[in-house]
């Protein structure tokens, strides 16, 4: 059934330890779930990492998948970023071609965008540009008729608004976060 397929991000918080990317990717893959995004790193706590994926799939997958991951060792919580409740950017840098005649329009176009300038040659203009994917994606379609030679996207990454944190956010009987920073 394909009624509630859309995108969904979640937030995983994990301990930061070697191979819990892997068993997490891994779950994904074994049961034939698609990774529309993948981003990871060190929280403010180094003991703790952040992984946040980005799936297309319908409600029940999704639901489906939380709990799975949520069962693996090391996982302390699985949390979905829903669209207005949280802060959602990525970072995407590219070649675009240009010649004397596109130069102008291309750095014109980056202006508008708000994107970076961080690498010119005669024939090209490396760009750099954050934002949501609607605001990337719009900057993509305008830049793709002039040439992208190279692109490379970090994936998504999220954040929930207001002032919680994810552990703050629900089950904290689960897991005595703050005994393990203070250790």
């Amino acid at each position: 059934m394909e009624e509630d397929r859309r995108r969904y991000t979640l937030a995983i918080l994990v301990n930061n330890r070697s191979g819990v990317l892997m068993r997490v990717v891994g779950l994904f893959s074994r049961r034939g779930y698609n990774i529309d995004s993948l981003s990871v790193g060190e929280t403010e706590n180094p003991k703790f990492s952040r992984i946040t994926i980005v799936v297309t799939a319908d409600r029940q997958i999704v639901d489906q998948i939380k709990r799975q991951v949520e069962k693996l060792v090391d996982v302390i919580r699985v949390f979905e970023m829903t669209e207005h409740g949280s802060l959602q950017r990525e970072l995407v840098m590219l070649k675009v071609r240009t010649s004397e005649r596109t130069r102008t329009q291309i750095v014109e176009i980056g202006e508008i965008f708000k994107s970076k300038i961080i690498d010119v040659t005669p024939t090209t203009i490396t760009m750099m540009i954050t934002g949501s994917l609607e605001k990337l994606d719009s900057f993509l379609a305008l830049i793709k008729p002039y040439g992208i030679v190279e692109m490379v996207r970090t994936g998504i990454t999220a954040l929930e608004r207001g002032s919680r944190s994810l552990v703050e956010i629900g089950h904290e009987e689960d897991y005595d976060y703050k005994e393990q920073t203070n250790e």
